[in-house]
């Protein structure tokens, strides 16, 4: 694997190689051919969703070179001390583009004052400057400011297509990546291209003879062996609360991500049943599960007693929303699991 980050490796250079904002990117490559783009633009959305990228992106295709374009972090340059320094720079003109571009970043962490001053740049900015606002909190972004912006928002990728992202780049890597190790990158990466390409990088120092299986990854990202969540499932299942505490707490033991063994928990309990009422789904999930895990999951999902229903899946849904507040790491799983067995009514 290359000694180069991947983040920076994969990072897109032009439009063309932006994954997932199709519309976003057609509209500034229309924008940039009729010259008739905007001069405050206002990007937000989730984190790693290439709000920043696509920024350096459109900066470049207007003419912008490095020399002209300054990137702001808001998150430490958020006082109006800071935005006055800015603009009186803006006189200035540009040294070698016809525009200069200003990207701040994380823009919704300026102060009251810092906004009002912003507020009379964008209202009228020279017309050699260029800003791009990007944000991961739009609901904090003063609507004066972003009535004055053209606004676009970036779209998080769905699970398939991080785990078709991290394939591809597994394959370029020269690393074999199978269905379930890319299930459990996808998950980890958590909505964010970015935070996918962190956790391939870790597990590919782990590659032997180029590939990797779901254990290796499990371990390595901190994620519970399939064989404790088929435990859980199993104790569920029989209505047996002790051997699910005793997976749980041998989770904990190794030092598990709590958060990603309920990650990985539900994944599974809602494979369970969307396999019992949609029973087409077992060729999807052959490539998303391993042969055993599968076996296991159809197993559970033609069970007569249907121990593993919507309501279970209810609770650890619940479980989900405590975990990371609990003084004990595992207390939200643990109730939740003696509460689904039938310890607790």
């Amino acid at each position: 694997m290359s000694e180069v980050a991947l983040y920076r490796k994969y990072r897109p250079k032009a439009f063309a190689h932006v994954l997932g904002q199709d519309e976003i990117v057609s509209v500034l490559e229309r924008s940039v051919a009729d010259k008739s783009f905007s001069h405050a633009y206002l990007f937000s959305g989730g984190r790693g969703t290439g709000k920043t990228t696509v920024a350096r992106i459109f900066a470049a295709a207007i003419g912008c070179k490095p020399a002209d374009l300054s990137e702001i972090d808001g998150a430490s340059n958020r006082n109006i001390e800071d935005i006055r320094e800015l603009r009186a720079g803006l006189a200035t003109m540009p040294f070698e583009s016809p525009y200069k571009v200003y990207i701040i970043d994380e823009v919704h962490m300026l102060t009251p004052q810092a906004w009002n001053a912003l507020l009379k740049t964008l209202e009228e900015p020279p017309a050699h400057v260029v800003f791009i606002l990007a944000t991961t909190d739009r609901e904090k972004v003063p609507d004066t400011i972003v009535s004055r912006c053209q606004s676009f928002v970036f779209r998080q990728p769905t699970f398939d297509e991080l785990k078709k992202f991290a394939v591809d780049v597994a394959k370029k890597e020269k690393v074999t990546l199978d269905g379930p190790s890319a299930e459990i990158v996808a998950m980890f990466g958590d909505g964010s291209y970015r935070d996918t390409l962190s956790v391939l990088e870790k597990v590919f120092v782990r590659a032997k003879g180029g590939a990797l299986d779901a254990d290796i990854v499990a371990k390595v990202v901190g994620a519970p062996t399939h064989d404790l969540i088929n435990r859980v499932l199993r104790a569920i299942e029989s209505g047996n609360a002790e051997d699910g505490l005793f997976a749980v707490r041998q989770a904990d033991k190794d030092h598990v991500e709590m958060k990603a063994f309920l990650k990985l928990l539900l994944h599974k309990l809602r494979a369970v049943l969307l396999l019992r009422y949609a029973p087409n789904f077992a060729k999807e999930f052959s490539d998303e599960f391993t042969p055993d895990d599968l076996a296991l999951i159809s197993l559970l999902a033609a069970s007569k007693e249907k121990k593993i229903n919507s309501h279970v899946l209810y609770e650890f849904l619940e479980a989900s929303r405590g975990v990371g507040f609990s003084v004990v790491r595992s207390l939200p799983i643990e109730l939740a699991l003696i509460k689904v067995t039938g310890e607790v009514k």
